[in-house]
């Protein structure tokens, strides 16, 4: 059976765009396996800085090295916990973790500066301690992007607080409902 010229470019222009809104993810940080459907998006915000901007010392290495407050909206009602993973992908030796933190309470809408999340587990950043430590680049390099993600997931990852980051995004696999972002910079002279 021969396809005519209009039918065939038809299936090629239907199997392309399919393709391609396969292969995006909403512009946050993929979670192999566990892409969640096309409009999952939570919403991180901080009253200290805006999405993009920059983040102000108080929560660096240089000021009190505390969290910043956070507002988390448009959770998924299914959800059952929410994770978060603070990193810096513009680190010298490749992707830094500074925060990693799972069993957050679903129902968890503010963080205060400095909180621990509720109910969460905190594991190891790449500092070697447990919780969060903050922006901190080399002196003297381009301000550094900090992309803090929070999932919200279908169940509870089982981990122990010793668990890395790419224990947790294994455990998120597949059971991640929503994502949402806030990006922060931050340089050192």
């Amino acid at each position: 059976m021969r396809m005519s010229r209009t039918a065939a470019a038809a299936t090629v222009i239907t199997v392309a765009t399919a393709v391609l809104a396969a292969c995006g993810n909403g512009g946050g940080p993929a979670v192999t396996g566990s892409a969640p459907p096309s409009g999952s998006r939570l919403t991180v915000t901080s009253p200290a800085y805006a999405d993009g901007g920059t983040v102000p010392p108080r929560f660096t290495c240089d000021g009190d090295d505390v969290s910043p407050p956070l507002a988390l909206g448009a959770v998924p009602a299914r959800t059952a916990s929410l994770a978060l993973v603070l990193r810096d992908p513009d680190a010298p030796h490749g992707t830094f973790t500074h925060w990693l933190a799972w069993d957050i309470a679903p129902g968890t809408a503010r963080l205060l500066a400095g909180e621990r999340p509720p109910g969460a587990t905190q594991g190891r950043n790449g500092f070697g301690r447990t919780g969060y430590g903050g922006p901190c680049p080399p002196r003297g390099d381009r301000p550094h992007h900090y992309v803090l993600t929070v999932y919200a997931t279908d169940r509870a990852p089982r981990l122990s607080p010793d668990a890395t980051e790419a224990d947790l995004l294994r455990a998120l696999s597949g059971h991640t409902l929503a994502t949402g972002t806030l990006t922060g910079r931050y340089g050192r002279r």
